[in-house]
């Protein structure tokens, strides 16, 4: 049998749609979450292992398959660079497996070499990927020109042994292999045959291209969850600070509220002891970030019991006006706490006869808005003889952190205030509830 020499135009034709094959096959995997798991996983199961591979030999067998019954669609048939792909990132026992899978329409038609090939290829191509760290896989390029271009600046000042220009070299000696094979063998194996060494040297290199191409699509996409798995991280970072930050706050100015009581009033303090008991109980348990709004009133109403005790019921007032609506809406925890100890410390105590506070909530669609209102003295109204106070705004500023962190710019957070008139701070968020993804 003689070999066939495929036209020059078809070859290039070829190459290039065997281009965008790639690219797209890459693409359209990189939408699954589930092949993404797979791919970029750390370790894998054995079960893993089968279902990545799965991802990648139903459509591509199906491509070799194409090739075989549908005139001149060589490009469709991918399974040579696949294999290395294969080797590279899983190793070579899968490799091998793979190779195999992707020969069976081949040896169908009567391509004997393609399962002995595919399979050394399997196994070649994951020796080298054992070689080569998984970095220098992950940053191969599929320009050949900057690859090149590198590697001799690179040289040239600090000779050294490059990996990725080992790859790059291999992988086109590879598809030399099999065309030398198709020549001495003709029908029993595939690859694109021309008489000019130009495009035989084009067909050589476009091996790695594919590769590259390949590879680039879904280091981007890896790159890409690293970045958000960082920025995550960072975020729960910034949360537990503010958490910390809150807490010992919150603990210090109730402290003050009880030691204010315990010579005067020994009862009413052991009473505030037993709602600080059940306050700390609250804090230092394993919490989520998010809880019921009804939860979070509760955690509350300990609170604003001892405030009240404190100030005296004819001094304090507190009023609620909550939709039954809202009491299942996810908000953060400890999220009313400093924003009504802000209203009692530097709206209301600084009133001769006290004030209300004012809890609202409301649901509008599918947000949630939460309103904590004072009549007290308003944030710039403060007297002149009143006795300086302490602290800065810390739990208002918490609160906005938080909702910032949380929720980006789907939180509103908002506060007015009039002088002698009192404050009102709103916040509206997105109103999620349990089991809601």
């Amino acid at each position: 049998m003689e070999v066939v020499v495929v036209d020059n135009r078809l070859i290039l034709i070829t190459l290039l749609v065997k281009l965008g094959v790639a690219a797209a096959v890459a693409s359209a995997l990189a939408r699954s979450r589930t092949f993404q798991s797979l791919l970029f996983a750390e370790r894998r199961s054995r079960y893993q292992t089968v279902g990545l591979l799965a991802f990648f030999l139903v459509p591509l067998t199906l491509g070799v398959w194409l090739r075989l019954i549908v005139p001149n669609f060589q490009a469709a048939d991918i399974s040579f660079e696949t294999v290395i792909l294969l080797g590279l990132l899983v190793g070579p026992g899968p490799a091998v497996l793979s190779g195999i899978v992707l020969s069976a329409p081949a040896v169908y038609h009567h391509e004997y070499l393609a399962l002995p090939f595919n399979a050394i290829l399997g196994l070649a191509s994951g020796v080298l990927g054992g070689f080569v760290q998984k970095e220098e896989i992950w940053d191969f390029t599929p320009f050949i020109d900057l690859s090149l271009y590198r590697w001799i600046r690179r040289n040239l000042r600090k000779p050294r042994f490059d990996r990725q220009f080992l790859m790059l070299l291999l992988i086109a000696l590879f598809e030399a292999c099999r065309e030398s094979l198709v020549r001495m063998y003709p029908g029993k194996l595939f690859a694109l045959v021309t008489d000019s060494w130009g495009l035989r040297v084009l067909v050589w290199l476009s091996a790695p291209v594919v590769v590259g191409i390949s590879l680039k699509v879904w280091n981007a996409l890896r790159l890409e969850i690293k970045l958000e798995e960082q920025k995550h991280l960072l975020l729960e970072a910034r949360l537990d600070a503010l958490q910390r930050q809150i807490n010992p706050h919150f603990l210090f100015n109730t402290l003050n509220s009880i030691a204010s009581l315990v010579r005067s009033k020994p009862e009413l303090a052991r009473e505030m002891t037993v709602k600080l008991a059940n306050i700390l109980r609250a804090l230092l348990k394993d919490h989520d970030t998010y809880v019921p709004l009804r939860n979070e009133l509760s955690f509350t109403d300990d609170y604003l019991d001892i405030e009240v005790v404190r100030f005296g019921p004819d001094k304090l007032h507190v009023e609620k006006d909550i939709d039954p609506k809202t009491l299942d809406v996810l908000v953060p925890s400890i999220l009313l706490q400093p924003l009504i100890e802000n209203s009692i410390k530097h709206g209301l105590e600084p009133r001769i006869h006290g004030g209300t506070v004012t809890l609202r909530s409301r649901l509008e669609g599918d947000r949630v808005s939460i309103e904590v209102a004072d009549d007290g003295v308003g944030i710039m109204a403060r007297p002149e003889s009143a006795l300086p106070r302490q602290g800065n705004g810390i739990g208002m500023q918490n609160v906005r952190e938080r909702l910032e962190v949380l929720y980006g710019k789907q939180a509103r957070f908002k506060v007015v205030s009039n002088p002698g008139r009192g404050t009102l701070v709103s916040i509206e968020l997105p109103a999620h509830l349990p089991g809601e993804g």
